[in-house]
């Protein structure tokens, strides 16, 4: 069982509630257009990478054949174009800024770490390199996605099922006479194997035992540390000396373990090959999984049977509305990080 309640909790005091959305807000006014800075620059047809670029793919993919094909999008800040390859089409992409490895070797173990769960279909990572000539790529399978429509309640059970899957090993580790075939891999910390990027802002994700140290260390305060080096804002350093001491309060009665998480499931993020919903462009850790579900609400684009499917499976625990506030935080953060 994941965020079930085990006392009663009393009711978030009024103070809480003013410190999130006062400093939503504030993000909020920072932060100008979001789509503009989330979606992957797409070449067309008559726009080609440059023939250095291609004929190292052509070295790293060992194929005589590179044919550009149509475009088909993402989520992070790069040049994006699909291929036809002697093994078939591959979608590439291309970033020069200096965050490129991170987060390219972040999202290909992302996507590795989600297809081993066999819960959620993702695109297949192939190669992550370095060019020589500037900046790292990141070879993916090619998949012809659609816009997330039918569906969308599919999209909320698998999702679920991959926020259970560890917890579902973590579970039956601790039962007696199980064996280590029908446990498999678990992991009982929050954190990842390597760190990943949210659009461009990097996420350290060293293993932490407790949630709330992990959230607040590894996610807001770097974020506020960021702040605070490029901006000098007081009143965001305030709000945050402030906040610390109100969110433990928020994970009274609940116990959080460790889910694998998509990381950044925007509607951008989310779409549909045939009737098979994928999801795409993850920054993965393992944390808790009303995280997933916060992001999910920010520029809309999930359907009611999306939240309902999901709950059916995982319950929505005392605290979730303020939960959900804390974890958007996150993300108002980074987008007034990377636009300003």
């Amino acid at each position: 069982m994941i965020s079930t309640t085990t006392n009663k909790t009393t009711t978030t005091p009024l103070s809480l509630s003013t410190t999130l959305s006062t400093t939503a807000r504030l993000t909020r006014q920072n932060r100008g257009s979001v789509h503009a800075t989330r979606g992957i620059r797409i070449l067309s047809p008559c726009h080609v990478m440059s023939k250095a670029l291609e004929d190292f793919l052509r070295s790293q993919l060992s194929t005589s054949v590179l044919r550009p094909l149509g475009a088909a999008g993402g989520g992070c800040i790069s040049d994006g174009r699909s291929y036809l390859t002697d093994s078939g089409q591959v979608f590439v992409k291309h970033n020069t800024k200096r965050e490129a490895e991170v987060m390219f070797k972040g999202e290909a173990a992302s996507l590795e770490a989600i297809l081993k769960t066999d819960t959620l279909r993702v695109p297949k990572p192939v190669k992550v390199a370095e060019y020589p000539g500037g900046g790292w790529v990141l070879v993916t399978e090619h998949l012809n996605i659609g816009s997330l429509r039918s569906q969308q309640a599919a999209l909320g059970r698998q999702l679920a099922r991959l926020h259970l899957h560890n917890i579902s090993s973590l579970e039956k580790s601790n039962r007696i006479g199980v064996g280590e075939e029908e446990v498999g891999e678990c992991v009982d910390q929050f954190g990842f194997i390597c760190d990943t990027c949210c659009g461009l802002l990097p996420m350290p994700n060293e293993w932490r035992k407790d949630w709330v140290e992990f959230y607040c260390q590894m996610r807001l305060g770097k974020q506020l540390e960021l702040v605070q080096q490029n901006y000098g804002d007081r009143e965001a350093a305030e709000l945050w000396t402030r906040l610390q001491r109100c969110i433990p309060r928020l994970f009274r009665g609940i116990t959080v373990q460790p889910s694998l998480l998509h990381g950044d499931l925007w509607s951008g993020n989310a779409g549909q090959v045939e009737q098979t919903p994928v999801a795409y462009d993850p920054a993965s850790f393992y944390g808790h999984h009303e995280f997933d579900l916060a992001i999910t609400t920010m520029f809309g684009g999930f359907s009611p049977e999306f939240y309902s499917s999901y709950h059916d499976l995982i319950p929505r625990a005392d605290g979730f509305s303020d939960r959900s506030q804390l974890y958007l935080l996150f993300h108002y953060l980074n987008h007034w990080y990377i636009l300003d």
